[in-house]
């Protein structure tokens, strides 16, 4: 399998290409709009053919490229089912899986840091792989104050869903502001902060107590993502 972590730097976004090296199908995760070039000329250069970009959830902090890659590639666009985006191709659910090649997602919902927040699973080449979008980060969690967020949700996304994988189950972010780029189910259990709580009523609490400013984007981000980014 051909894998490539990408970097939007303005809004410390991952976006994740994977592909079939056979059949030379390739998915994108999480894409930004302002990378679109960028998208175009890898996928070119390795001799790809996009058939799907995913949101993990409807992103507050950019804008994505899920409708401007439909309309470049004629890819299919999907998001989750809650999502208030009526543009999509498609909608997964959980326990669903997006295939590109010989090589299957494994769709696991997530909700919590909103309530259309899904995680993606892959085993190729020998390895685990979890795309988790916002909902575990590395050495923190997503916020859960804005777009029906729980940290109830979130709480049992994380201990129920995504802490019960393998130990060495790579752990692909949505984001990371330190420039960390990968870490594993075991390193995160044992070294997150936000995951040495006693119990359900610890983490909402902590959560509770953050106290972050919004997105600067997410008066425009919300309405044009919903949109697939192609917002007026």
């Amino acid at each position: 399998m051909l894998f490539r972590q990408l970097y939007d730097q303005a809004s410390s976004t991952y976006t994740y290409l994977l592909a079939d090296k056979t059949s030379r199908e390739a998915v994108l995760i999480d894409p930004v709009r302002e990378q679109m070039p960028a998208y175009l000329q890898l996928l070119q250069e390795l001799g790809l053919r996009l058939i799907a970009a995913l949101d993990t959830h409807v992103h507050a902090d950019h804008i994505t490229a899920l409708g401007a890659l439909r309309d470049a590639t004629g890819c299919i666009t999907w998001m989750g089912r809650e999502a208030q985006a009526g543009c999509v191709s498609a909608r997964f659910t959980d326990g669903a899986e997006v295939t590109f090649g010989a090589h299957r997602l494994q769709v696991i919902y997530t909700p919590g840091h909103t309530d259309d927040s899904y995680s993606f699973y892959l085993e190729a080449d020998g390895r685990r792989q979890v795309f988790t979008g916002d909902t575990l980060l590395i050495r923190g969690t997503g916020r859960t104050d804005f777009q029906n967020g729980s940290a109830h949700a979130q709480y049992r996304s994380l201990f129920e869903r995504l802490l019960t994988l393998p130990d060495d189950t790579l752990v692909y972010p949505g984001h990371d502001y330190k420039g960390w780029t990968v870490s594993t189910i075991g390193e995160e259990r044992a070294c997150n902060p936000r995951l040495q709580v006693a119990d359900e009523a610890a983490y909402v609490e902590l959560m509770a107590n953050l106290k972050l400013p919004n997105p600067r984007l997410m008066d425009v981000a919300v309405p044009a993502n919903r949109a697939c980014g192609q917002a007026s």
